[in-house]
């Protein structure tokens, strides 16, 4: 009987093995405290140590320069709607935002609670299925938002724009899958719960020189300034979730950093594409120049094979691979820690299903 479960879950999405073996122990005798992690003091010194630790292969990752800074803090990517502008639109200001989903929506419409905005390109005139080209960013901009990958739409940004003003990037769904040149960004924040960690906790890397300077008088808890003050720990910060996004950042240091995720991340969605676009039963909902590394999304051309298809699927013991209702169909997160195996897995029963029905 087959046992491996393949998990392409869009988020929480899979965890290394290895890494979640760790976290566990961790969670029963932390450091060689006799107590569980989530027992401890964060002001103790073993999960200090813990939290220096995540900050520092954060910084190695991504060749971090000392003028910027590393948090990881509370409320998810979606608590960064509201932060960025907090933090970086003056009262007077204007922010460009590019348009390319669902998160970037929601984005928009909080900082137009806090300021102008100004929608530089949208590709919402096609479901979000594509990243828009050749807009212009103003620069008497304070910053442009941008999100790099696109969950639900299956889209990915595999060039960074020219911008003449900080960049601010929600990278949730694909920070470190691939080197990036992070001295081009202004700000960079991810939820954790795709390829860093579990949820609870979400990465922002800020550089200084943006830090206090919109002029606000803002409460302490959405304040990067405050939150940048020696330790990342103004409040008590979600420790476990750090923790396990130290083990993932050790585990991905282990396997040669992001040069070798991005080899095997395009490595897998070769796979999977390959036979989308070979395979007369399936289409993709993306387009091709713009399909994401981490995220295909694809549906049957005919509707009439789904049920022999998803019964294909719960016998291969695949989890995770319904789309979101904003595409339908099905989509298959391919996050680090997924193995190509299991990318092979789902082509054989995409090709199963063909054989079946030719």
């Amino acid at each position: 009987m087959n046992t491996v479960l393949h998990n392409f879950s869009a988020g929480p999405g899979i965890l290394p093995q290895s890494v979640v073996e760790a976290s566990a122990r961790d969670l029963v005798n932390f450091s060689g405290t006799g107590l569980s992690v989530i027992e401890v003091s964060h002001r103790g010194k073993e999960f200090v140590a813990v939290m220096e630790e995540a900050r520092t292969r954060v910084r190695g990752l991504l060749q971090l320069g000392d003028d910027y800074e590393v948090l990881f803090l509370h409320g998810g990517a979606s608590l960064q709607f509201c932060m960025v502008p907090y933090n970086l639109l003056p009262e007077q200001g204007m922010a460009a935002y590019l348009n390319t989903g669902v998160w970037a929506s929601k984005a928009i419409q909080d900082a137009r609670l806090l300021g102008r905005v100004e929608v530089v390109g949208s590709s919402e005139d096609r479901n979000f299925c594509y990243i828009p080209r050749g807009y212009s960013i103003p620069s008497d901009a304070s910053y442009l938002h941008i999100t790099s990958n696109n969950t639900i739409f299956g889209t990915e940004m595999h060039q960074f724009p020219d911008s003449p003003v900080p960049i601010a990037c929600d990278m949730s769904s694909d920070i470190f899958s691939r080197p990036i040149d992070a001295s081009r960004f202004g700000l960079i924040y991810a939820g954790a719960q795709k390829n860093m960690g579990p949820a609870g906790t979400t990465l922002v890397v800020v550089k200084r020189e943006h830090i206090g300077k919109s002029g606000r008088r803002l409460p302490a808890m959405l304040d990067y300034a405050v939150h940048s003050k020696g330790d990342s720990m103004h409040n008590t910060p979600p420790v476990f979730a750090v923790l396990v996004c130290m083990h993932t950042l050790h585990w991905i240091e282990e396997q040669g950093g992001l040069t070798v995720m991005e080899q095997r991340n395009r490595t897998k969605a070769s796979l999977l594409y390959s036979e989308i676009d070979r395979n007369p039963l399936f289409r993709g909902t993306a387009d091709t120049a713009d399909r994401s590394l981490m995220n295909a999304t694809f549906v049957l051309s005919d509707e009439q094979h789904k049920a022999a298809f998803d019964a294909l699927l719960r016998e291969a013991r695949i989890s995770g691979l319904e789309g979101h209702r904003s595409v339908g169909g099905y989509r298959a997160s391919m996050y680090n820690a997924l193995p190509r195996s299991s990318v092979q897995v789902l082509v054989d029963v995409m090709q199963e299903l063909e054989r079946n029905n030719g």
